[in-house]
């Protein structure tokens, strides 16, 4: 049993400490000044009691992320749970940085579980379990830290949202398409424009500025969006994506689709007026069932009462008001001509059962749902709009669901049966798929952390060559977030899926497989299209032979939760 000291006490001088600290951002503060601090705060207090003969430092992971999802915070807590660690308690330097909201409560009781002290310069030594002081004091710090992040995040908001309306300043990010990012003069804040910071403003680009203007003649002229896709792809004109790929590493770069258009003729910033706000943070608990593994930040598009725009003209439009504003009544259902009449809103009577697994087996694009009177199909007209897709590729490619839901039942029931499983195990396992993990999941999340870490590189290149620290520091906060994001959702993946499976724990994984095909025969479509999902399903359809090949994923079925829910 590990021997414990007293606030303050010297019970045990030669005590063994582990110390943790945590930088959330590397450009508001150097990591190694952050971990140099932290660690003299600890250090100060543990010189007379013992020696710090272990350090973690957490740097760009947000305080709000639980202590299980910071990698240094949970090879810390595997240290503590190892017999064989090489400390006795473990030291802060400062509790608002470790510790978030209930995050103490949390963390606190799995220390004492294993009979690790706590210790924390703010109070003074050691945390004393039976102490309600110091429980008390905790808590406030976690409140206090909780508090300090939303009046920073407040603060921010409220500060663009006024460089928006007052100055209508570029705030970073990427350039609509149809202007470019251009010098807007020195920085207004004297110490700055000292310095050599310049400030950066919109300006019409003479290659993509004439594009969005045709794009809006075209709509206003009867086109609709895939016609207006269509007519840019077959005059050759890159599409956004193509046209500036630096910026859009994420995104296809094959050719204009109805949705680019759509995001054009609804962009308010081609009026001349600089726009913020039209998409926000919003932070979702990462498990409803679980509210200690915290919370996930996603982006959702803003109402209008959020949405902030310049008082004034930042840069030259490239539409005018007036038909930016017809164009807004056509999209939102008006008559496009004298002849055409609005289209009227059908309630769907079923569900498409198979969206997003389907796959076209010519241009790998996902099929699309398509309704004809009562019956169901997925099409692909990927020819149809991008003429780099048209050789061998039909113009539109159909496919039934109703005659392919049926042959994909039989197939599932003839390897994921109850009669089936032993025989299905038996062959995943001579084939060594027991020991194959999500590959495609892991690469997914490998291309969005070096993508991340490639935008840290050139912000931190504009940083260099004299870009405004207030706009570039909001650019680097959000690749960190990104980056932090990512490597979360990896550290989750080789926590849910082992890298290797034994015989066993695949029976256990079939079989949760086996339980949710057995409830396809009675299921309805609703409960039918989730069914496929948990399956992990992808089906690829090859129009020139006709064949589908499906295929469903062990990795992904074990990574998933309550895999056991079939109707």
């Amino acid at each position: 049993m590990n021997r414990r000291s007293n606030p303050g006490g010297s019970e045990n001088p030669q005590q063994r400490f582990a110390f943790y600290g945590r930088c959330s951002t590397e450009d508001l503060q150097d990591p190694q000044t952050s971990l140099g601090w932290q660690r003299r705060a600890a250090s100060l207090l543990t010189e007379p009691h013992g020696l710090i003969v272990e350090e973690y430092f957490d740097v760009g992971y947000s305080r709000s992320l639980p202590w299980r999802r910071r990698p240094e915070a949970t090879r810390l807590l595997e240290a503590v749970a190892d017999p064989g660690r090489t400390f006795d308690a473990i030291v802060i330097g400062e509790p608002q940085r470790a510790f978030y909201g209930s995050q103490f409560s949390d963390t606190f009781p799995v220390l004492q579980h294993f009979g690790v002290d706590l210790w924390v310069p703010d109070v003074g030594g050691r945390i004393d379990p039976d102490s309600d002081v110091h429980e008390l004091m905790m808590t406030i710090f976690g409140g206090i830290s909780k508090g300090e992040r939303r009046r920073i995040q407040r603060r921010v908001v409220g500060a663009m949202e006024a460089a928006t309306i007052n100055q209508g300043r570029f705030l970073g990010g990427r350039p609509p398409y149809g202007y470019r990012i251009a010098s807007a003069g020195p920085h207004p804040n004297p110490s700055k424009a000292a310095d050599g910071i310049m400030l950066h403003a919109l300006e019409a680009d003479p290659a993509t500025g004439p594009v969005v203007q045709r794009i809006f003649d075209l709509y206003l002229s009867g086109a609709g969006l895939r016609a207006v896709a269509a007519q840019l792809n077959s005059d050759g004109i890159p599409c956004p994506s193509a046209h500036d790929p630096g910026r859009n590493t994420h995104r296809l770069q094959d050719g204009w689709q109805p949705s680019a258009v759509r995001a054009i003729l609804t962009n308010p910033r081609y009026l001349g007026h600089q726009v913020w706000g039209r998409w926000h943070r919003v932070e979702r608990l990462l498990d409803p069932k679980d509210v200690a593994a915290g919370t996930v930040t996603v982006f959702r598009r803003s109402t209008a009462e959020r949405v902030v725009t310049s008082n004034e003209q930042s840069h030259v439009p490239l539409v005018s008001l007036d038909a930016f504003t017809r164009v807004q009544g056509l999209l939102d259902g008006g008559p496009r001509t004298a002849s055409e009449r609005p289209r009227t809103v059908r309630a769907a009577s079923s569900p498409y059962q198979l969206r997003g697994h389907l796959h076209c087996g010519l241009c790998r694009r996902r099929m699309a749902g398509h309704r004809r009177g009562s019956t169901l199909y997925y099409r692909c007209r990927a020819a149809d709009l991008i003429p780099s897709r048209q050789a061998g590729h039909p113009s539109t490619v159909y496919l039934r669901e109703d005659t392919l839901v049926e042959t994909l039942d039989r197939w599932l029931d003839s390897v994921l049966g109850p009669d089936a499983v032993h025989a299905t195990v038996e062959n995943l396992t001579a084939n060594g798929h027991h020991a194959t993990a999500d590959d495609s999941r892991r690469t997914a999340i490998d291309g969005r952390i070096a993508e991340a870490q490639q935008r840290l590189t050139r912000f931190k290149a504009a940083l260099a060559q004299g870009a405004d620290p207030a706009v570039v520091s909001a650019w680097i906060n959000e690749a960190q977030a990104d980056l932090a994001r990512a490597r979360t959702d990896l550290g989750l993946l080789n926590n849910e899926i082992p890298a290797e499976m034994t015989a066993t724990d695949l029976s256990k994984v079939v079989e949760d497989m086996s339980a949710l095909v057995s409830g396809l025969p009675t299921a309805p479509p609703v409960a039918k299209a989730a069914l496929y999902g948990g399956l992990a399903l992808r089906l690829t359809y090859h129009p020139t032979s006709g064949d589908v090949d499906a295929e469903v994923s062990t990795a992904k079925a074990c990574a998933k939760r309550g895999v056991r829910g079939g109707t």
